[in-house]
């Protein structure tokens, strides 16, 4: 998705005093290796926040190989213009698919933020507040028998406890962001996205909630 463009004041507008307004912002760091769908997942979420109105800044980072290499990305959802940098320092959530690259991610979270791990995969526990453990690659590959379906199982889990998105838009996305040569599998997408949300209490760490809450009076 495009980056923003900083807007440029000239004439008047440089001599009128600035009009201060508090943006809401959610940012969410993706991490996993390549194969399991971290982009695919970064894109859902992004999109849907689109779908739904809201500002939205999308960042990817892959290696070369497909199946194995680092795969992060990371998205940020605001009410208002985007404020945050491409790379952001200080994130309110994470959504981790594999215990590979975590530790330089974890660094960047903030002390309470809101933590959604595959728990198939992660052998040691994470030492954080609100860390939810989701066995997102046991569900995907021994229920929904589509192994393929990790991070939409992931995906729908955290969509259930934040509410950063809709699940409904969540849906939507998904099938909007499948190449054409993929739809096949939008179908087993959406059980995928649906079977995560039931893996988890609904709206346990409302995003936005929590950010009314921090906004100033």
């Amino acid at each position: 998705m495009p980056l923003q463009a900083p807007s440029v004041a000239t004439g008047d507008a440089c001599r009128a005093a600035p009009t201060l307004v508090a943006v809401l912002e959610r940012e969410l760091l993706l991490t996993g290796i390549g194969g399991q769908g971290v982009q695919l997942a970064a894109q859902v979420i992004a999109r849907a926040a689109t779908l739904e109105g809201r500002n939205v800044m999308l960042f990817g980072v892959y290696g070369g190989v497909m199946r194995g290499g680092n795969s992060d990305a990371t998205v940020v959802v605001a009410d208002d213009r985007v404020q945050a940098p491409p790379i952001v320092s200080h994130a309110w959530s994470a959504l981790a698919l594999h215990p590979r690259y975590w530790g330089p991610m974890s660094a960047r979270l903030i002390p309470d933020a809101v933590v959604v791990i595959n728990s198939s995969l992660f052998d040691e526990p994470v030492d954080m507040p609100r860390v939810f453990a989701v066995p997102a690659t046991q569900v995907a590959t021994e229920e929904l028998g589509n192994p393929m379906a990790v991070s939409m199982v992931a995906t729908g889990a955290y969509i259930a406890l934040t509410e950063l998105v809709s699940l409904d838009s969540a849906t939507a996305a998904m099938e909007e962001s499948l190449p054409a040569y993929r739809r096949q599998h939008a179908q087993a997408n959406a059980a995928a996205l649906r079977a995560g949300a039931g893996l988890v209490d609904a709206r346990a760490a409302l995003a936005w909630a929590s950010a009314a809450a921090e906004a100033p009076a």
